[in-house]
């Protein structure tokens, strides 16, 4: 596989050629309605059309894609958006450095990695510090990558076990009016938790692990007055945290732990005007090291390319309320 001209890309294996173009051609159509170039698959090439910038890219993308899958990543449709982000952001980017950086490869085979330079920083960040603070909007990744870090950790015997831990309610985690005992009142705000592991494992490994006590999913109250040794711990949604729920998080942390802290600062549901923690926390641990903060932001959004979108109409609608006032 190699590019003989800056209009084509010539792939010598024809089964790279068949992952790289996607069913019915569906990768070549992405690349197309993207960049705005045209596309057209003649034998074992790939032509490419248009205003020299977007060519240009066009081939860069389309090459590294070929090296991917001579690699053995299987493609999917949402990573050639991925791809495309990436290399329109910096053209120096090397894919095949965040696509095959593995995270984890689920009980369903799927391969969990990076898909944005900023994602690729956070695992990194993890795999370095002892506390990594992740702040940025829904369908980012951050809860969902550090989930695979964990379970990864888990399995190579790197920690002993996870605990998985979140505001049970918006308001201070007040549950009397809740119908039912104690677990059917919390398994609703754990409910995201659940179903980020059983993506990384099968159902009844994942339900053996939790009966045993080697995966922990409970509210945050339950953390207090613990030491937690030997053990992957997740705080998510913890812009609903407030200051003193943020020090009792910060301070079960045992000898052979980590900790990795997610929440998003424009969601906070606090009432009465109540501080955040997660804000709060950003002056506080700033600059002390062993401690990484990690900031996405829409450009990171792994979810539907809506998503994206939407997260920045929010914001602006935002922004125009803001001056209104």
């Amino acid at each position: 596989m190699s590019p003989e001209s800056p209009h084509k890309v010539v792939f010598r294996d024809t089964a790279v050629l068949k992952q790289v173009v996607g069913t019915n051609s569906n990768h070549l159509k992405i690349i197309s309605d993207t960049l705005g170039v045209r596309l057209g698959l003649r034998g074992n090439e790939v032509h490419i059309q248009g205003d020299s910038l977007e060519t240009a890219l066009a081939t860069q993308l389309l090459e590294q894609l070929g090296t991917l899958v001579e690699k053995d990543y299987p493609l999917y449709p949402s990573d050639i958006d991925y791809a495309i982000r990436l290399l329109s952001e910096n053209r120096k980017v090397s894919l095949e450095e965040v696509f095959l950086d593995t995270v984890y490869i689920s009980g369903r085979h799927k391969i969990i990695s990076p898909k944005s330079i900023r994602q690729k920083n956070y695992i990194d960040a993890i795999r370095k510090n002892d506390i990594v603070i992740a702040i940025g909007p829904a369908g980012t990744g951050k809860t969902y990558l550090a989930m695979a870090m964990a379970v990864s950790a888990l399995m190579k015997h790197e920690v002993e076990r996870i605990i998985l831990a979140r505001p049970a309610v918006e308001a201070g985690e007040k549950l009397g009016f809740l119908p039912g005992d104690l677990i059917e009142k919390v398994n609703p705000y754990l409910r995201p938790l659940y179903d980020a592991l059983h993506d990384m494992m099968h159902f009844e490994k994942a339900a053996r692990l939790v009966d045993r006590g080697i995966i922990e999913i409970a509210p945050l109250a339950f953390m207090r007055g613990r030491t937690l040794n030997n053990a992957f711990v997740i705080l998510d949604e913890a812009q609903n945290t407030v200051p003193e729920q943020m020090k009792m998080f910060l301070t079960r942390l045992g000898f052979g732990s980590k900790a990795v802290i997610t929440g998003d600062i424009t969601q906070i549901d606090l009432e009465n005007g109540r501080k955040s923690g997660l804000v709060q926390v950003q002056d506080i641990l700033k600059g002390i090291p062993g401690i990484s903060f990690v900031y996405f932001s829409d450009r990171d959004v792994v979810r539907h390319h809506l998503v994206r979108l939407i997260i920045r109409a929010y914001e602006r609608m935002g922004t125009e309320t803001r001056d209104e006032a």
